[in-house]
């Protein structure tokens, strides 16, 4: 058993195929995928994969975990792998192919045991990250129409500026220092400052070496779209008040600074995926975290003019153009399959593609179900189905799936979704009892629903723990908010952050732009909602 054991080991290191390190019985493991470390459960891989492993495979795991209680060569040899966990970066051809590689783990490499060249199983990866990273990229169009419509139309030409600029301000900060901060050598709590580069040549050697699992430009690219839709959360909360360059320098912080040090402890391999903290695609590391840098800014900028009575009555401003809104939620809606289905990392075995379609089954369901709740809860409680609302709900059900889009069955998905929605229905209401303006609905879909999203983990993913994701859940949203809390308030003190009040009456776009998205009608500053 000894030398069976300590060559399958070698094997794993020597080829950076896959590292694994194994907690106690369960035989609970970390397998870094991407740029991701995605925690799994044996059992549950064999679950995911629809089948049991040969029983070669399992003698092999379970003599492991019982020679390792057995003495200090046993857990050395665990500590080996630990170790290369954490400082060499290997990299697995996908999460699910933890279970297919029980066809064969002997001495091939897994790619040709899965049927495929290590060269194919690579293109794949690699294009997947692209085609799931522009579908996420897309999703900045659908946050920008979204907005657009459900600002007033004197603010449109600025939502609509936010959202190419912050696009644009991601991808440069993510580039400079975001993603090393995110991934490079993680301590635990933070990784290293240094401008990304591209380093493919295992792959281009004359002798080409597949087993990174895919070119690190695609993974570079699938994870810069994500930080820009974190970006987009906190642009519609603020929207028709904030001053644009205050706005961007937050933006150039969040995506360059407090995203990727956050984002560290849970993808990057840091003291909370250690803990088994689980978000498969973000719900907490991109969406709440957004939304916690929403609630800040909103709190620091206070609501627009005339939008609470002194009695604290809402006075309704109501949006330029529901068909746009509506064109928005359903651009979000489309990426969000490349935003949970490209969290697969991996898409060079068949198990890989059929995670990918429960993954998308998952993720429209929830939406389904999202929607049809927050119809019938706005029916219920103001006796007319507010359009608003139910978009919002589809959006709720979308971030409320994404922490685990892949164990839950579709029963399940549209029950995670549907609970979402109705969080939406009861969130925006109550901000506005504390005079919190969030013009778009944000907070109620990406924080709220995101904290119920992280927290609904543990119901289909035995492996999560409620404890363990409400640890996760508090320490993002403490850091995040007091970070961008603090921020927002030097911005305030130094250059200011909020729009004078007779430039308000005025229009943002007019005072900030010098242009409107829609002249022939013009501003209508008569107008509240003009």
């Amino acid at each position: 058993m000894t030398s069976m054991a300590t060559s399958l080991i070698d094997e794993f290191l020597t080829n950076r195929l896959f590292c694994a390190y194994f907690l106690g019985k369960n035989l609970a493991s970390d397998v870094r995928i991407g740029s991701k470390i995605r925690p799994i459960r044996w059992h549950m891989a064999c679950k995911v994969s629809r089948q049991r492993p040969p029983p070669g495979v399992e003698r092999v795991f379970s003599g492991l975990s019982s020679y390792a209680k057995k003495g200090t060569e046993g857990n050395e040899m665990l500590d080996k792998i630990r170790s290369a966990t954490r400082l060499s970066r290997p990299f697995a051809i996908g999460a699910t192919t933890l279970a297919v590689a029980g066809m064969a783990f002997t001495g091939s490499a897994m790619a040709q045991d899965a049927g495929v060249s290590a060269e194919t199983a690579y293109i794949f990866n690699s294009l997947s990250f692209l085609m799931h990273g522009f579908l996420v990229m897309w999703m900045a169009a659908g946050f920008c129409m979204l907005e657009a419509g459900l600002v007033r139309k004197r603010s449109v030409a600025t939502q609509l500026l936010k959202n190419v600029s912050l696009y644009s301000l991601a991808g440069i900060m993510f580039y400079l220092v975001g993603y090393n901060l995110m991934y490079m050598d993680v301590s635990g709590y933070i990784g290293s400052f240094a401008i990304w580069g591209a380093d493919d040549s295992a792959a281009l050697a004359e002798t080409a070496d597949f087993s990174g699992g895919y070119s690190a430009g695609s993974d570079w690219f699938f994870q810069m779209v994500f930080v820009a839709a974190t970006a987009s959360i906190v642009s519609g909360a603020m929207a028709e008040r904030v001053r644009v360059w205050p706005f961007l320098i937050f933006v150039a912080i969040l995506t360059g600074i407090l995203y990727p040090i956050t984002g560290s402890w849970g993808w990057g391999g840091g003291w909370l995926s250690e803990m088994g903290f689980s978000d498969f695609a973000g719900s907490t590391i991109v969406h709440s975290v957004g939304g916690w840098a929403a609630l800040a800014g909103i709190i620091m900028l206070g609501a627009r003019k005339g939008k609470y009575s002194s009695t604290g009555q809402v006075q309704p401003m109501l949006g330029s153009s529901l068909p746009l809104a509506t064109i928005g939620t359903f651009i979000l809606w489309l990426g969000w399959f490349g935003f949970n289905g490209g969290s697969q990392l991996a898409m060079g075995s068949a198990a890989d593609v059929i995670a990918i379609s429960n993954i998308y089954i998952n993720t429209n369901l929830a939406a389904c179900g999202g929607v049809l709740t927050a119809m019938i809860l706005s029916e219920i409680m103001y006796k007319k189905i507010d359009l608003t609302m139910v978009l919002n709900g589809a959006l709720a059900g979308l971030v409320s799936i994404t922490a685990e889009p892949l164990a839950p069955t579709p029963g399940l998905a549209i029950l995670i979704g549907a609970v979402g929605g109705a969080l939406v229905v009861f969130a925006v209401p109550l901000l506005d009892k504390f005079k919190l303006d969030d013009v778009v609905g944000a907070i109620p879909v990406h924080l709220v629903a995101g904290i119920w999203g992280t927290l609904a983990v543990p119901i289909s993913n035995g492996d999560a723990s409620f404890g363990t994701q409400l640890v996760g859940i508090v320490a993002y949203g403490a850091f995040t908010f007091i970070a961008s809390l603090a921020v927002w308030g030097i911005l305030k003190a130094t250059i200011g952050i909020r729009l004078a009040d007779d430039a308000e009456n005025v229009g943002i776009d007019q005072v900030e732009l010098g242009m409107e998205a829609y002249p022939e009608f013009g501003h209508g500053v008569s107008s509240a909602n003009a």
